[in-house]
């Protein structure tokens, strides 16, 4: 396009300058703006297979820490009270195991229902007939 080949002409400043201006007069399209800037890797090190890349790797290890740190939270500093303190320590045990059962079961939901759907590909693929779209 005529304009976006003129605003790369004159560099970021250029860029900036619309985008700013755009914020103050519609502040959605200088949300639009803002988004292409970005995506399209006018502004730097961002957008790009190399920026995804880095996302990817980063959204992975913070799931590893969230794991880390909330495991780190479940044993909590003693208060003094001995009785609260193995309360505590029991009922943060059950939920726990509630949690992991919880995923279990629904890793079997899941395993279950693609099996079924599987199934019913198959039995239709034998029958001949088309298969039908199921959500």
């Amino acid at each position: 396009m005529h304009v976006i080949d003129t605003l790369d002409g004159y560099g970021k400043g250029a860029w900036i300058t619309v985008m700013v201006l755009s914020f103050i007069l519609f502040w959605p399209v200088g949300l639009g703006v803002l988004a292409f800037l970005i995506w399209s890797g006018r502004m730097g090190n961002f957008g790009g297979e190399a920026w995804r890349k880095d996302m990817q790797r980063e959204a992975k290890s913070w799931g590893c820490g969230a794991k880390r740190w909330a495991k780190a939270q479940s044993h909590f500093r003693p208060t003094g009270n001995a009785a609260f303190d193995a309360y505590r320590e029991e009922t943060l045990k059950k939920l726990e195991d509630e949690a992991e059962e919880f995923r279990q079961f629904l890793t079997r939901l899941r395993e279950a229902r693609d099996k079924a759907e599987f199934d019913q590909f198959m039995a239709e693929r034998r029958s001949g007939s088309a298969p039908t779209a199921t959500s």
